[in-house]
Order: C-alpha cells, then sequence, then structure tokens
C-alpha cells in the first residue's frame, strides 16, 4: 500500500542478489546485499505465498476466504495462529480509530471492485445495504476462535497483512543471518539493516498520478519500514471525480478530507501498515496527533495543494 524506490546499493562481500514474484495481488521483491545465497530467497517467497493461502480473500480455500464463505448462522470458527495474530492487529487499529479503519469493510470493498476490469461508482442503494453489514465490533477474537455477531460480516485484511507479511520475511532473514537487505511488497517497504557500506538505505516517496521514479521526498532508512497510503494508488475516474479505495466505514465512500499521500515510517511494517490507512482516515490533524502520541513512529502527510506536513522528528529522515 506504499509507493517507494530504492536506491542504488554500493557492494560489500557480495553481489546483491534479487528475486520477485507476483504474489499478494501485487509484485514482491526481496533484495539481499550480504549474501548471494538463492536458498534464502527461495525461503522468503515460499514464506509470502504461505501467508497469501491463509489471508487472501479471493483465494478460494484460504482461511479468510473459508470465514467469508462461512454456512448461514455459522458464528464461531477456529482459525490458525498465524492468522489470529493478523486478525488481532487490525482488530487493534480498528479500535485505535474508532472505526475509520475497519477490517469488515470487505462487503464494500468488493462492492467497488477497484482492481476489476471497469470500475464505476455502485448504486447508492447497494451502497446503503452493504453499510449495514461492516462494523468491527461485530467481531469477537478469542485466541484462534473468532466469533461473527452479524452473519453478513466479512473480512478483508488488505490494508495490514502485506505489512505483517513483511516483518515475518524480516524476522526469516534475520534468523538466516542477513544483515542487509530490502523487502518491498509492493511498495510496502521494509529495511534489514543499513547498506553494506555502513550508510542508510534510500527510499523515495512516489508522487502520486507519476510514474515510479518521480518522488516527492527522500527518506534515509536503517532497519525501518516505510508504508504510505494515497488516492493514487486503486483508482478510477468517473464523470470527472476521482474515487479511491481507501472507504469511510461510515458513508461507503472514498475519503474526501484533503489529503493525497500518507507514509509512516516505523520500526514494524504492520504499524506502517494500519496506521497509513488510519491516518490517511483520520485526516491531518488527528493522524498527526495519533502519530505524535506514539514512539518511535513518524508520520508523512501530503495535502491536495503539494505540501508535505511532517510529524514531530519526520524531517530528520530527509535526504538534504
Amino acid at each position: 500500500m506504499c509507493t517507494a524506490w530504492l536506491a542504488g546499493c554500493s557492494k560489500k562481500v557480495a553481489d546483491p542478489v534479487t528475486r520477485s514474484s507476483f504474489l499478494l495481488n501485487t509484485f514482491v521483491t526481496v533484495t539481499l546485499y550480504d549474501t548471494e545465497d538463492q536458498t534464502i530467497l527461495d525461503g522468503c517467497m515460499t514464506l509470502c505465498s504461505d501467508y497469501e493461502k491463509l489471508l487472501s480473500k479471493t483465494l478460494e480455500g484460504s482461511e479468510i476466504y473459508k470465514l467469508n464463505h462461512r454456512r448461514p448462522g455459522e458464528r464461531t470458527v477456529t482459525v490458525s495462529e498465524k492468522t489470529a495474530q493478523v486478525l488481532a492487529e487490525g482488530l487493534e487499529y480498528c479500535r485505535m480509530s474508532r472505526g475509520a479503519f475497519d477490517i469488515t469493510i470487505e462487503p464494500l470493498s468488493s462492492l467497488w471492485d477497484f482492481t476489476g476490469k471497469m470500475p464505476h461508482v455502485p448504486p447508492r442503494e447497494e451502497i446503503e445495504a452493504d453499510l449495514k453489514k461492516v462494523g468491527y465490533e461485530n467481531v469477537i477474537l478469542d485466541g484462534r476462535q473468532i466469533t461473527f455477531l452479524n452473519d453478513e460480516t466479512t473480512i478483508d485484511l488488505g490494508a495490514i497483512a502485506k505489512g505483517f507479511i513483511a516483518d515475518q520475511m524480516k524476522a526469516y532473514l534475520e534468523d538466516k543471518g542477513v544483515e542487509s537487505a530490502v523487502i518491498n511488497l509492493g511498495g510496502n517497504v521494509l529495511c534489514v539493516g543499513e547498506r553494506p557500506d555502513g550508510t542508510p538505505f534510500k527510499i523515495g516517496l512516489q508522487r502520486p498520478y507519476a510514474t515510479h521514479t518521480e518522488t516527492v521526498a527522500a527518506l534515509k532508512i536503517d532497519g525501518m519500514s516505510v508504508v504510505s497510503s494515497g488516492v493514487y494508488e486503486r483508482h478510477f475516474v468517473e464523470d470527472g471525480v476521482n474515487y479511491h479505495h481507501i472507504l469511510d466505514p461510515s458513508t461507503g465512500y472514498p475519503y474526501e478530507n484533503g489529503l493525497t499521500q500518507v507514509s509512516i515510517i516505523s520500526p514494524r511494517s504492520v504499524d506502517g501498515d494500519g496506521l497509513s490507512t488510519t491516518c490517511f482516515a483520520l485526516g491531518l490533524e488527528e493522524g498527526t496527533r495519533l502519530i505524535e502520541s506514539m514512539d518511535q513512529i513518524y508520520g508523512i502527510f501530503l495535502t491536495e495543494d503539494g505540501e508535505l506536513h511532517y510529524t514531530r522528528g519526520a524531517e530528520d529522515f530527509l535526504y538534504r
């Protein structure tokens, strides 16, 4: 859910090795800078694929797919420990944002179908009907057991799953002894350590609606995550109006609050994923207050007038 690019890296010890694969409905790329061990890259892609088989809402047989297609009247389901962990992270951001971020947005996200061949604005009556199905309060998680209070409540973990998976991939790399790497899950960028020459990785924030090589800022990143959410990622224009994929659970329509993009710098990518969407939903002022109440997390907000707004300490990451 981010838009970022990576600058080149100096060589030391080994030539960088890279592997890309289409997973999680995006291109997943892992680059190792201090080892040429291809089996480590194999393990990364297998790990990512295994999580997709659990968390995808569209892949038949996944745990989330099964939750969303449970039998009428089936209210309580037991899931794997991994799926329960992601659900717990998602529900925490639901509570933190007071529902501005909501993992039960699935009926509306499927209705809008931003990834379809011909997306369009759904009829108002259909939006209003699906609004009644949305509400994270209808989901109770107790260990590995999930209980639905509404038969029509369904789950979409798309706003947090990539960040969670990136963190698991980083832990795997560190366990294998990797000290310099970059994980990129469709723009969710997570760095392992620094470049082999001892300098930070350089991560660029994409200019909205531009190519991936056009940026609004470049960041110095050492062992942290950069995740962005914006109005240009999955969107379409109808009758001169841009409709984007960050939907307001209270209205069923995309948020309109003067923001174009929110980028989060954080130690954990799952926090960057959850907070980039949450802060976009909350808007500039409330989103800034939330970030500045948290430790080691920084935000960069881009408003429609093209101005960048930084939370306390965020400008320290800028390449000047």
